[in-house]
């Protein structure tokens, strides 16, 4: 079953194009979702939620029609969106329990579950506090509780890390990722590349209201043809030396690991020659590989040329 599917899925706004003709199919795991504003990220999300109905196109979430089957859909799916979201007057408990409730919830299944989530964010000091006295990061806890309460197989969080400081950003992406391993679907958007790499086994990077790349974040990111690290165990000063003479570049060295540029694509050799050359033993050459930073602006450099 696909976590979501869409075929030539398009949404216009007027004479604007927030989604043009997107096709893919999504595997159930944690998935990232990259694209500058305007790339048409939370229009993909609202459509899938069945907020916004698409203009032309299918599309379904856990094999459930977007168009036809949304209280399903709801049942089975949580939303943590962007912007706040919360209801004034209402404690942190207050909130995820109505949110229970909305979701189809008996009401000691709300509670209970409610209870349950907040210890999981860690707010259950909190939860009888009114919410907006919450700080930032907890805010964005809460809202990742109330979309939690009714247990749901597929996640949609959009900007998950958003106005958190560095311990709340980490406490975030443990939580997104204990979820994985507990069997959740997640799909994450974000504009912050190192959260996706991080936490998501695949990504889908938009532009324009297109898919660019989608794939796994590991066969994405294309070994570099010149960098390489080297493993070795000898005398360091005698093969930067030897590396040197061949016009191989010494990026870093630390104990036992060089990483290195070499003059040209295909020069391994030279490596292998200078360790021997050196008396030094190569106990590993490996290919540098790219950023997701890297591979991110090269699907939007692409798309430019197009």
């Amino acid at each position: 079953m696909n976590a979501f599917s869409c075929k030539n899925l398009s949404k216009h706004y007027g004479r604007i194009t927030a989604l043009r003709e997107v096709s893919l199919s999504v595997e159930p795991g944690l998935v990232g979702l990259l694209g500058p504003n305007g790339a048409g990220k939370s229009t993909l999300i609202s459509v899938l939620l069945g907020q916004t109905p698409g203009t032309s196109g299918q599309a379904s979430v856990l094999e459930l029609d977007v168009r036809r089957q949304q209280s399903k859909i709801r049942r089975r799916v949580g939303f943590m969106p962007e912007n706040d979201c919360l209801i004034p007057g209402l404690t942190g408990t207050g909130y995820v329990y109505y949110t229970g409730k909305l979701a189809g919830m008996s009401h000691g299944d709300s509670m209970q579950r409610t209870h349950e989530v907040l210890d999981y964010v860690a707010l259950d000091e909190a939860r009888y506090r009114p919410a907006e006295q919450y700080s930032a990061g907890m805010r964005q806890r809460l809202k990742l509780a109330q979309a939690l309460v009714h247990d749901p197989d597929l996640l949609f969080l959009d900007e998950p890390t958003n106005g958190m400081d560095p311990d709340g950003r980490r406490t975030m992406l443990s939580l997104i990722t204990d979820l994985g391993r507990a069997g959740v679907s997640v799909l994450l958007s974000s504009h912050v590349l190192p959260d996706v790499e991080r936490v998501c086994e695949r990504v889908i990077i938009m532009g324009g209201g297109e898919v660019l790349t989608t794939g796994r974040i590991d066969e994405l990111n294309e070994p570099h043809p010149t960098l390489y690290g080297v493993d070795f165990t000898g005398d360091a000063a005698a093969l930067t030396t030897r590396l040197a003479e061949r016009k191989v570049s010494i990026l870093e060295h630390t104990d036992g690991r060089l990483n290195i540029e070499l003059p040209d694509e295909g020069a391994q050799a030279a490596v292998l020659e200078a360790a021997r050359d050196a008396g030094a033993t190569l106990h590993g050459l490996h290919p540098k590989r790219s950023s997701l930073e890297e591979t991110f602006l090269t699907a939007l450099k692409k798309q430019g040329a197009a």
